[in-house]
């Protein structure tokens, strides 16, 4: 694809349904989102509290990652989403949008969230630390 520095990241707060879809779709992320349902996709990016997204520094600045969060921005951050378009995997999006969403937070706000099984491994490596004391009530859909 590209290397690193070629990649815009951002605050997006209004970012596109669409766009939000297509990279959950493209990431392991899509089969565990309610990517059929627009209007709870669209209910899901107007409630967060910080949505960052990497673009390809290139004409039409194409999504390939996003990161969502519900946040107080004082004390905690709960990151509920990190997609990257798997086309995009080893270029370093994950750590740059997690590294971005440290920067908006600043040093005082704790980030913490539930990894799919399969990415344990990557949050081990950016130095995230494995807790195990959470706790969970499912969802019906």
């Amino acid at each position: 694809m590209t290397s690193p520095s070629k990649i815009l990241y951002a605050s997006e707060p209004d970012l596109d349904v669409a766009e939000f879809r297509r990279v959950l779709v493209e990431s392991t992320l899509g089969e565990v989102r309610p990517v059929d349902d627009a209007a709870r996709l669209r209910t899901m990016l107007a409630n967060a509290d910080l949505v960052l997204t990497a673009r390809l520094d290139i004409e039409g600045k194409p999504l390939i990652g996003v990161a969502r969060a519900i946040t107080d921005f004082a004390w905690v951050c709960y990151i509920s989403d990190l997609a990257v378009s798997q086309s995009a995997r080893g270029l370093g999006i994950g750590k740059g949008l997690m590294d971005a969403a440290r920067r908006a937070l600043g040093p005082n706000v704790a980030i913490s969230l539930i990894s799919m099984p399969d990415a344990v491994g990557f949050y081990e490596r950016i130095g995230m630390k494995r807790m195990s004391d959470a706790f969970w009530f499912g969802r019906k859909s």
